[in-house]
């Protein structure tokens, strides 16, 4: 009796012995046929017929799905190969697959990707090759647009409580929004930028993209330079769904005095160095060497007069240490020899001394004393 024997249903020929599905599981339609057959309709690699790549032309990010995506590429090349090998397929029935990519650069706005694959099917060593043709298409991302438009939605507004900030504050003040664009941005966030600084007679001006930032730049800044902030809102459209969209101008003030003032307090304990206006307002008595701290209540400075600061002090002769609390020196203005008070920072063994000379007396003012 003669041995049974499968037939492709196709061709006719007798098909070589394979092994049989497990009983239950399914079985492809196309199994029945030959190898010859089935190679005819198999498809190994299924690739695109070209892709196109929107890039900004100003930032280099990537649009992918419905938004830009900053990818960090060192040039579109790499770009190019990013996209090709995620459009590219292999058929599920493919083992041993190795595949690469080697790009061509056709032009300044077209890349040629010459694509590489082997892989095993039905026992069968498989090669093809196919070229995808990479268009690079600039434009010019949200975030870019908004830039160069001007956008902004919040301003920053550094203010000083009857005086005019110093130049290092308004500098430190523009530094800590760039510190926060720059966490933003390292944290993906395309929509975090600054539109504009401008410096003007009263303070430095902050735009910023968003609303929130300009309330976290802002407490930032009174947290590291103290006082106050407030916040007030204008309406200026609504968006597409009838929301209304609002700027918000933070404006800031900063306290009464400074690091380095020194000041008179209301409490007749005599002049202090400010050394701090972070939270408290800190300092030294000048009389003494003591540490003094006043609390801001309610963002208002405590009452004090300004006498001046740190660098009007002058140098002046130490003519002798009379006790533990008088020093004799002589006046920058008169050179008369004066006897003033000796506070706890005062070195005896110094022949000269820093001394400032106001209404309130001739004090002697430390070197160190103000916080770095």
């Amino acid at each position: 009796m003669s041995e049974l024997r499968e037939f492709c249903p196709r061709c006719g020929d007798p098909i070589e012995e394979r092994e049989e599905p497990l009983p239950g599981a399914p079985r492809e339609k196309d199994a029945v046929l030959c190898d010859a057959c089935y190679f005819e309709d198999f498809d190994f690699v299924d690739a695109p017929e070209r892709i196109e790549v929107m890039v900004c032309a100003h930032c280099g990010a990537v649009y992918r799905g419905n938004r830009w995506v900053d990818v960090g590429a060192k040039d579109y090349t790499d770009v190019a190969i990013e996209e090709v090998s995620n459009a590219l397929g292999v058929h599920l029935k493919a083992r041993e697959v190795s595949w690469a990519v080697e790009p061509e650069q056709v032009d300044q706005n077209t890349i040629r990707m010459h694509c590489q694959f082997t892989g095993m099917v039905r026992d069968t060593f498989l090669e093809e090759e196919v070229v995808v043709p990479v268009k690079i298409s600039r434009q010019t991302c949200k975030q870019c647009g908004r830039k160069a438009g001007g956008y902004w939605a919040s301003l920053v507004q550094v203010r000083g409580t009857e005086r005019v900030p110093t130049s290092d504050e308004d500098a430190r003040a523009v530094e800590i929004a760039q510190e926060i664009i720059a966490d933003r941005e390292e944290a993906g966030d395309r929509g975090a930028f600054i539109t504009e600084t401008q410096e003007t007679d009263e303070g430095v001006d902050i735009k910023l993209s968003t609303n929130q930032l300009g309330q976290t730049v802002s407490n930032r800044i009174t947290r590291e330079l103290g006082g106050r902030v407030e916040s007030y809102p204008t309406l200026v459209t609504e968006d597409g769904d009838g929301n209304e969209v609002y700027r918000v101008t933070y404006a800031i003030r900063l306290p009464k005095f400074t690091q380095g003032d020194v000041i008179d307090p209301d409490d007749d304990d005599g002049p202090v160095l400010v050394t701090s206006a972070r939270g408290n307002l800190k300092g030294t008595r000048l009389a003494t060497g003591e540490q003094y701290e006043a609390r801001f209540e309610e963002g208002e400075t405590p009452p004090a007069t300004k006498l001046g600061t740190v660098d009007d002090a002058e140098e002046t002769t130490v003519v002798t240490v009379e006790d533990e609390h008088s020093v004799q020196v002589l006046d920058p203005e008169t050179y008369e020899a004066k006897t003033i008070a000796r506070p706890e920072f005062f070195d005896p063994d110094e022949p000269t001394v820093r001394v400032l000379k106001s209404r309130a007396g001739l004090h002697v003012v430390p070197d160190d004393a103000v916080e770095k």
